[in-house]
């Protein structure tokens, strides 16, 4: 198995090796056709490698799953699912209706808010004056 997966690195390096080689080797001397074509098959090697890795890693969890669906189906475990809910029409009827504590209409120590008037007393001729002060500065 190591082999095989090896056997397909090695191919696509050499794939690489002659495509760069033979495309580099008529503008370039040989031995930098050569040791581009080297750089070229150690970067398909590694491609190829980090791409069977990923297609691995993402072809297998549906493996994974394909397997846990067919032994749930088997057990006929998860097969239906149950999507009711219970009745809670009392309860909110109950919430909703008013309880005699509250209908009380004494007392109960509420008094609303009454904040003074803010009412400037001051002569308008002043608060004019007081203006053009301060945008003078």
């Amino acid at each position: 198995m190591l082999f095989g997966s090896l056997r397909i690195n090695l191919w696509s390096g050499v794939v690489g090796f002659i495509l760069t080689f033979v495309l580099s080797v008529g503008s370039n001397l040989l031995t930098t056709s050569l040791i581009r074509g080297l750089i070229a098959f150690v970067f398909w090697f590694l491609l190829a490698f980090v791409l069977r890795w990923t297609l691995g890693v993402v072809a297998r969890p549906d493996l994974g799953n394909a397997q846990s669906r067919a032994s749930s189906q088997v057990d006929g475990v998860g097969g239906n699912l149950d999507l009711t809910t219970p009745d809670e029409n009392e309860d909110l009827n109950e919430l909703l209706k008013p309880k005699p504590e509250q209908t009380d209409e004494g007392n109960n120590g509420f008094a609303p808010l009454n904040p003074p008037k803010l009412v400037s007393n001051k002569d308008p001729e002043e608060l004019a004056k007081a203006v053009r002060h301060l945008t003078d500065k």
